[in-house]
């Protein structure tokens, strides 16, 4: 069986029963199945004066209790001991450390111990840990170390893992550095950084390969700082020019300049993410060259133009460019419209007539990047219009995006538009229509006494208590 130990009871029975902590009981390289243990068993003791509310495995095979047998000094096997420095009376606990030395099983118990609440126990685990850490060990029991380095008086155990790795080889260090565990990598990594475990090339592969952000960043910029000291070749920065990772290229695009090929930026004002073409622009404005007639010159180009393009004149262009947005909300690619779009709502340009069209195309990007630049001018739409694409018949999107700037208008549209979706056969529709119904009060603009509230109220009376719907009518001014 190795699987986390979610009940510490069953765990110590086995345990009892002499299974091996490694083999038998939970996978011990996962340090969630450490923590599991020791919280399960603490919480499963009892004790009396006569030991009868004790669970067989607290017992020894001499029938003493568990403490008693510590107490005693009596021999013990590891799994006795491991719940021995699980217990909950801090004194068995402390006496358990005294007999762990020579027992490596028992290590990632001490290390859990060197944060413990009880400070006679906290001070014999660290003295413990302190002798028996060598690189093997710290480089084992590092994620678990960690684990508990976010405990309050947890950063002792990772002190000592930290200074024995710095003493180490770089290759002690080659298994933290790939492990599962984000936590893990980040430390590993920051630690090599530190001592310069990892040449340049290495660096920008981990930049490049790592799932993590904060590896990705710190290795992306110790990378450029050997660029800027001359110390890496090229290979460094075309490594991090081709990362998919957006944070890693921008870092190879600033690297450009520097290393006197500016000019190559000019390839980077399309990119798909924001922080590249910022990063290029600024390469290629140093140079002299203006990103904003280069991007006008694609977006004029129907073959050239492509959606990072459309991004780019929008972040650096002005409201000029409108005309050029506008006429791309009918380029055939779907994603160059939906950039279009957002470009318009990014240089605050509102036409509602052509933005409302768009609610209609068959991109759903397309129609959510309408109805976000349409929400806050949205008592602009004619509500017959929209209530029109509340029809089932009609795209999900385009419902969805009718229905939300329906609500966005308010008033009476609101529960009209709620009202007309109460049965529908969407699923989530129907939900946020019935919410918005019973979330429903008459504002400012709605007259008191309005019969088609009343009318409104009485589509959608399952919805209500007859108290609630009392209440409610009685706000908009009629009688229930």
């Amino acid at each position: 069986m190795r699987s986390s130990i979610w009940n510490g009871p069953r765990a110590a029975e086995r345990l009892a029963e002499g299974a091996a902590l490694r083999e038998s009981v939970f996978d011990a390289a996962d340090p969630a199945c450490w923590l599991e243990l020791d919280t399960g068993i603490r919480r499963s003791v009892r004790s009396s004066a006569d030991g009868t509310w004790l669970p067989a495995w607290q017992r020894t095979e001499r029938g003493r209790t568990l403490a008693d047998a510590v107490r005693r000094g009596d021999a013990l096997t590891d799994p006795q001991l491991a719940l021995a420095l699980c217990h909950q009376d801090g004194r068995i606990r402390k006496r358990a450390l005294a007999r762990t030395e020579g027992r490596p099983e028992l290590l990632p118990l001490v290390v859990l111990r060197c944060a413990d609440w009880a400070e006679p126990v906290r001070d014999r685990a660290r003295l413990r840990w302190a002798e028996a850490v060598t690189v093997e060990t710290a480089v084992a029991l590092a994620p678990l170390a960690l684990r508990i380095g976010v405990r309050h008086r947890g950063d002792f155990a990772v002190g000592l893992v930290d200074r024995a790795l710095r003493s180490a080889d770089r290759e002690a260090l080659l298994p933290l550095l790939t492990h599962a565990d984000r936590t893990v990598r980040r430390f590993a990594h920051r630690l090599a950084v530190e001592e310069g475990f990892l040449s340049p090339a290495e660096l920008a592969r981990s930049a490049a390969q790592d799932s993590d952000t904060v590896v990705q960043g710190l290795c992306a910029e110790a990378a450029l700082a050997a660029l800027a000291k001359g110390a890496a070749d090229e290979t460094v920065r075309e490594t991090l020019l081709g990362a998919r990772n957006p944070r890693v290229r921008s870092a190879g695009v600033t690297a450009l300049r520097r290393d006197g090929q500016g000019e190559r930026a000019v390839g980077f004002l399309g990119d798909r993410a924001g922080v590249v073409r910022a990063c290029a622009r600024y390469v290629v404005r140093q140079l002299g060259g203006d990103p904003v007639e280069w991007y006008r010159g694609r977006c004029a180009d129907a073959v050239a133009v492509s959606a990072g393009v459309v991004s780019g004149l929008a972040e650096c262009g002005d409201r000029t460019d409108a005309a050029v947005l506008w006429a791309l909300t009918s380029h055939p690619d779907p994603v160059v419209r939906a950039r279009a779009v957002s470009g318009l709502r990014t240089l605050d340009v509102l036409d509602v007539r052509r933005l409302r069209a768009l609610l209609d195309d068959p991109a759903p990007a397309v129609v959510r990047e309408a109805t976000l630049a349409l929400v806050p001018s949205a008592r602009m739409v004619d509500d017959g219009w929209l209530l029109e694409r509340l029809a089932v018949e009609r795209a999900r999107e385009t419902r969805v995006s009718a229905f939300r700037l329906l609500t966005a208008q308010g008033g009476i549209v609101r529960l009209r538009a709620a009202v007309a979706l109460v049965d529908d056969p969407d699923d989530k529709l129907r939900h946020w229509a019935r919410q918005s119904v019973q979330r429903w009060h008459p504002t400012a603009d709605v007259t008191p006494g309005t019969v088609e509230v009343g009318e409104l109220f009485e589509r959608a009376r399952h919805l209500f208590s007859d108290h609630v719907l009392k209440r409610r009518m009685w706000e908009a001014g009629l009688r229930a």
